[in-house]
This record gives C-alpha cells, sequence and structure tokens, in this order.
C-alpha cells in the first residue's frame, strides 16, 4: 500500500477541496494526509482538510518562502501544491528539496513567463501557437488607439490586467452610453469606453492592462499532466459553450496545449484555455497551477491529482488516456458535509516572518461536532447513458 503521503496546499480556491477528494480516494488507496492554509478562516479548505492553520498576513514573498520553508519541516511535508506566491517558492525548490520537499509546481523559467500575458504571447508565438491581436495599454491614448484600431477591424474590443488570474479585471468595452440598462439585472462584464476613459485619466497610478478582440466560443480548457522530465502524461480538454460543458480530445486543441507544456517545461498540472479568433483556435491563457475545473475530468475516469503526486514523488504513472470521455454535464449547487477542523490560534505580530511551532490541529475520530458546509460543486452526468464522445468540436 505504500507509505503515508502528507500533503500541503497553501491558500488556494475553494474548489480544491474535490482536489483533496481525489487524493484521499485514489487508485492505490495510499494513506493521505492533508495540511491546508488560507488568509480566510472560513475557506472551504481549511475544514476539508486532515489539519489547517491560518496563514500571516503582510509577509513579502521571501518571508512567505520562509514561513513555507518552516510549515514544511516541521509538518515534514511531501509534496507541497503551492499557489500563492508560486513563483517565489519554485525559485527556490533547492531549498524545499533539501527538505524532503517536492514542490507540485513548473519551473521557475515557466511561471515566469506566464505569470505576464504580454511576455507568454510573444513567448508562444515564437514557438508556432496561434494568438490573438493584442496591445499593451498603460496610458489612456493607448486605450484608445487600440481599440479604435479593432473596432476598424470588426472586432469588438475588452481588456485584462496584464498579469492576473481567474478573470478578474476582464471588460468588454461598449460604446453603449450609460444608462438604467447597466443598472437592471446581475452586473455586467460590458463598460462604456467613456467611463473606462475618464477613470483612467483620474487614476492616481498608471494600469497595464492587454487589450484585444473578444473572442469566440467555445472555449476549450486543456488541463496538463506533464512530469518533471517534460513528457506529457495526460492533456483533456473541458469545452464550454454557453451553458453547455462537455469534453475534448480534438487535435485541434490537444496538439498546442501538448506543444507548450513541452516547449516550456510546464511540469506537473497546468491548464491551458483556448478560444475562437474567427475560424482558428488561439491561445487565451495558461495557468501554471491546477484548475479549479479539474475534478471535472475525474468523469472521464482520470484521477490527475493522485497521478501528480506519484510524479513529485518520483513514481512513473504512465500516459492517462481517459477510459470514456463522458456524457455533456451540468453543474449543480448543493451543501457538501466537510470534515472540521478547529484552527489554532495565530500569530499577529507582524514583526515575525515566520510560525512558531504548533501541534496538529486534528478532528478526533467520532468527536460530534456539526460539520460545515461546502456549497461549490462538482460536475455530475446530465445522463448515464449518453455516447462517449466530445461534448463540442471546434468550429
Amino acid at each position: 500500500m505504500g507509505s503515508r503521503v502528507r500533503v500541503w496546499l497553501n491558500r488556494t480556491y475553494a474548489e480544491n477541496v474535490f482536489f483533496m477528494d481525489q487524493l484521499r480516494n485514489n487508485p492505490q488507496h495510499r494513506a493521505v494526509e492533508i495540511h491546508a492554509t488560507h488568509g480566510d478562516a472560513d475557506s472551504p479548505v481549511l475544514a476539508a482538510a486532515d489539519t489547517a492553520e491560518t496563514e500571516p498576513e503582510g509577509l513579502s514573498p521571501r518571508a512567505y518562502v520562509e514561513y513555507a520553508l518552516d510549515m514544511c519541516a516541521r509538518r515534514r511535508v511531501d509534496v507541497f501544491v503551492p499557489v500563492l506566491h508560486q513563483d517565489a517558492i519554485v525559485a527556490q525548490r533547492a531549498e524545499f528539496a533539501a527538505l524532503g520537499t517536492a514542490l507540485l509546481a513548473p519551473r521557475a523559467e515557466a511561471v515566469a513567463v506566464f505569470h505576464d500575458k504580454a511576455v507568454a504571447y510573444q513567448a508562444v508565438k515564437a514557438v508556432g501557437i496561434p494568438v490573438p491581436p493584442w496591445y499593451r495599454v498603460r496610458t489612456v491614448e493607448e486605450l484608445i488607439a487600440a481599440v479604435e484600431e479593432l473596432e476598424g477591424a470588426g472586432q469588438r474590443a475588452c481588456f485584462k490586467p496584464a498579469a492576473g488570474a481567474g478573470g478578474v479585471g476582464f471588460r468588454v468595452i461598449t460604446r453603449t452610453p450609460f444608462s438604467l440598462m447597466h443598472l437592471n439585472g446581475f452586473p455586467s462584464a460590458y463598460v462604456p469606453l467613456d467611463l473606462v476613459v475618464e477613470a483612467l485619466r483620474t487614476a492616481a497610478e498608471p494600469v497595464d492592462w492587454l487589450v484585444m478582440p473578444h473572442l469566440g466560443q467555445p472555449e476549450v480548457s486543456v488541463d496538463c499532466l506533464t512530469g518533471p522530465d517534460g513528457r506529457v502524461r495526460m492533456a483533456i480538454g473541458r469545452t464550454k459553450n454557453g451553458r453547455r460543458r462537455g469534453f475534448t480530445l480534438d487535435d485541434a486543441w490537444i496538439e498546442p496545449a501538448r506543444l507548450l507544456a513541452e516547449a516550456f517545461g510546464l511540469h506537473y498540472l497546468s491548464n491551458v484555455q483556448f478560444r475562437m479568433y474567427g475560424d482558428e483556435p488561439v491561445l487565451m491563457d495558461v495557468n501554471t497551477r491546477p484548475a479549479g475545473g479539474l475534478h471535472q475530468i475525474a468523469q472521464c475516469g482520470v484521477n490527475a491529482p493522485w497521478a501528480a503526486v506519484q510524479l513529485a514523488l518520483g513514481e512513473e504513472t504512465g500516459e492517462l488516456v481517459p477510459p470514456f470521455l463522458g456524457p455533456d454535464y451540468t453543474v449543480v449547487a448543493g451543501p457538501r458535509p466537510v470534515r472540521p477542523v478547529p484552527l489554532p490560534a495565530q500569530r499577529t505580530d507582524p514583526g515575525v516572518p515566520t510560525l512558531s511551532a504548533m501541534p496538529a490541529q486534528a478532528t478526533e475520530p467520532g468527536a460530534a461536532q456539526p460539520a460545515p458546509v461546502v456549497t461549490t460543486a462538482p460536475a455530475v452526468p446530465a445522463r448515464a447513458d449518453a455516447s462517449a464522445t466530445a461534448a463540442i468540436a471546434p468550429a
């Protein structure tokens, strides 16, 4: 069965509760002990972990690395899955390795390239992967010029931060004057150009945006698993077209993702996102971390998180080919019980860059405690008898 594997997930998104599930439900029935840390004491990942602690606030990237090294040493972490300060952490991979901790994250060079979307587009285009037209914008004049050029070519302009994740800051530019229409219903991603211009003119500091055409659907998110030897073990596409969801192994999406993962050393779990520019799939974004929707490919019979941990431990997985692609699926929200974990008191002295040693705070077996709930939801099949085909093919 093998020895117990200790895994740490630092500050991450709520859906990684399902990442934890997949580690525990690994096909080898190997014991896994999961530690989680977060800045928010109410984060579902803290409740779902075996042990948990709140993270200190206000640490510089280097101070956070020291905190992480301390954590790995006293928790005897075998595999660390860093999301917060990933770039600073992977730059010190050797220090973690000296403690016996493997980092489930790409090479430092790859993280640096994809931290900045403008740098990433230039690098990706150089290896032959199509990218959309884009303009780096910091001033009002640059914004107006980029929007007018795109609109002159018949495109609708949008913008997003040059560095960022999760769609934060993404907006679509419209020429429609601000009116009650913008205040009806739910908040929209559409924003009038004149309001954006006014905001830039009165801003205390310059922005750093990419302005580009609003790309068409489908959106295909390819989850890749790449070994430290640079060879891709898995590439499965998750498709989104309106509210319709599905899976694909179509080469139009899979081959560019494989090329990108191998060319840039996107070791372990990464996520490559594509959309359509006219009739051509083009790169939209690259995440150098496990995707929030990674648990959805479990519907295809693949446990990618556990395979990634195996590779980090030096164990070979072979090629991960889904035994079936499953039906279209939908996401159904609902409460989900998790394992309650009391949190230790957190030191808040800003002058202390690392935490002092604290005992594990695991819930005692059989203890009667009210369980909190997680309201994120796994993907569930829409129907069990659907054919095992890709749900959406490229346009």
